[in-house]
């Protein structure tokens, strides 16, 4: 009895204010204790401004190439995956606005009319006479619940919570894409370089071939020259050959990217300098507002604080007001002349008495969720932090192992060249120059595949760092609250990077962008 009167007390006090039963929010942030206030692998080649950051919008224009500019605009416009994330952000504003209509009354309203006739056998040498009867029967019926303990509130506040997580996952998902394609195009870009550079070589290799030949011919060189060097030649016709076919792998995997089908897809090959861009890092304790997918995490927790208010909403009575209205009225003709209306209207009161352990089961449930949210948060922060100085390190050690590598090709060059010079003069026999000869080339493609790599780098260490994305950017619980699309919507037929004229090659004033969308037919 005392639990009943306590109860009833604190019902009171409710309906004069607001009774709010979940915990006081307080960002996950604060279990991460203090955080550094630099990045360690920062190193000299980063210049020193720890308050800059990525700026907002394209960060690919870093790169300053208009094709990838191109790329990853046709990707935000077609690519089916970000249109599937889109919609599934959808899908949770609409869920967070159906628990917002629980808020307001429910109000329904039926209506029946009916007509009858019935027959009663009359007395011998009588006609038969009919009965008709019928009626108007019209109902409205209105039900409200009030959100004493704020159980309503609490559900709309994990909802709008986790539509904003899905908002962050959109951006997460939209990051990870265009960091995709921009890793997809520079691989691409690398493999035409190593294309031209063994094309080159080839041609190199062909006149070493024509000039060994030429020896032979005049008794000066042997068999066994001619034969390494057509195997060198051989060899490099054939790696040629394989970069080729990756390089149609990547292009097919652009198409895919942009939302186009591969057959009707095509980037023109083109060799270009793709210069490595300044990257501002920040300080590290920015990243908690930069990264979208840190911005999901703590939202979950928030989603998941409120719904241990609804958990404990649910041990306490809940209040609902109803109200009925009622008509009904005789059909014309009928027995019944007189019509009457009926109306009742009171609060109905339902607390649990006995659920078996059910209530606190879930409430300990809710716990739980909330608990694994906030490790989940510290796990991708921890993983923020860790890709944030893998890519610090990366881009600042390829840089100088870059600068080495230029260094070594160089000296690899002239070692080449004095050693077919030697060789030509009959100091030496075809095998060291050979041994020279396939020692610049590899120093070169290892050049091309560093500078790639610096590149990657320099994409994965943008997307680390968020890719000029902030929290503010999260859509606030107005915009969450608001109807999209009630009907299915027919997706907008993409248009294609480029089309051709005629026989499949792009348009005259097309043509520089480098990308073509072929005819199939």
């Amino acid at each position: 009895m005392k639990n009943l009167f306590r109860t009833i007390g604190l019902g009171f006090v409710c309906m004069l204010g607001a009774c709010n039963l979940a915990p006081t929010y307080r960002p996950p942030s604060d279990t991460l204790g203090v955080l550094p206030a630099s990045y360690k692998e920062g190193g000299p080649w980063q210049p020193a401004t720890p308050s800059d950051a990525l700026p907002r919008g394209p960060w690919w224009k870093m790169y300053h190439d208009r094709l990838l500019d191109r790329l990853e605009t046709q990707l935000l416009r077609a690519n089916p995956q970000l249109g599937a994330a889109l919609a599934n952000y959808d899908a949770y504003k609409d869920q967070a606005l159906e628990l917002d209509a629980f808020l307001y009354p429910f109000v329904t309203a039926s209506g029946l009319t009916a007509s009858d006739a019935t027959s009663m056998g009359p007395p011998p040498g009588t006609p038969y006479q009919m009965t008709y009867y019928g009626s108007n029967t019209a109902f409205m019926e209105m039900h409200y619940e009030v959100d004493l303990w704020d159980q309503i509130h609490n559900s709309i506040a994990a909802g709008v919570a986790e539509a904003q997580a899905s908002a962050a996952d959109l951006a997460s998902a939209q990051l990870s894409l265009e960091a995709a394609l921009a890793n997809a195009y520079l691989t691409l870009r690398q493999l035409d370089d190593e294309v031209k550079l063994l094309s080159d070589t080839v041609v190199v290799y062909r006149q070493y071939l024509q000039v060994v030949e030429e020896r032979r011919t005049g008794q000066i060189a042997s068999g066994l020259d001619v034969a390494e060097a057509r195997f060198q030649l051989e060899s490099a016709q054939a790696e040629e050959s394989g970069l080729r076919a990756q390089r149609a792998v990547y292009e097919h995997m652009i198409a895919a990217l942009v939302g186009q089908p591969a057959p009707a897809f095509s980037i023109t090959p083109r060799i270009t300098d793709i210069k490595v861009p300044v990257i501002p890092t920040s300080v590290p304790s920015a990243l908690l507002q930069r990264r979208p997918d840190i911005a999901a995490a703590e939202r979950r927790v928030a989603a998941a604080n409120a719904q241990i208010g609804v958990a404990r909403a649910a041990f306490y009575p809940n209040i609902s007001i109803n109200n009925v209205l009622g008509s009904f009225g005789a059909l014309a003709g009928s027995a019944l002349a007189v019509p009457f209306s009926v109306w009742a209207l009171g609060p109905a009161v339902a607390a649990p008495l006995f659920e078996g352990g059910l209530l606190h089961a879930q409430l300990a449930r809710s716990v739980a969720q909330w608990d694994s949210a906030v490790q989940n948060y510290r796990f991708t922060v921890l993983r923020a932090f860790q890709q944030v100085e893998d890519g610090l390190s990366n881009v600042n050690l390829l840089s100088r192992q870059y600068m080495e590598q230029k260094a070594a090709v160089h000296e690899a060059q002239i070692a080449q060249k004095m050693a077919f010079d030697l060789y030509l003069l009959g100091a030496k026999d075809y095998l060291e120059p050979l041994v020279d000869q396939a020692t610049a080339l590899k120093a070169e493609e290892k050049q091309i595949a560093v500078k790639e790599a610096l590149l990657q780098s320099s994409v994965n260490l943008i997307r680390a760092l968020g890719g000029g994305w902030s929290t503010g950017e999260l859509p606030g619980r107005s915009k969450v609250l608001i109807l999209t699309a009630t009907s299915p919507v027919e997706p907008p037929r993409s248009s294609a990077v480029m089309t051709t004229s005629g026989g499949g090659a792009c348009r005259a004033q097309d043509s520089g962008a480098g990308v073509c969308n072929r005819n199939p037919s």
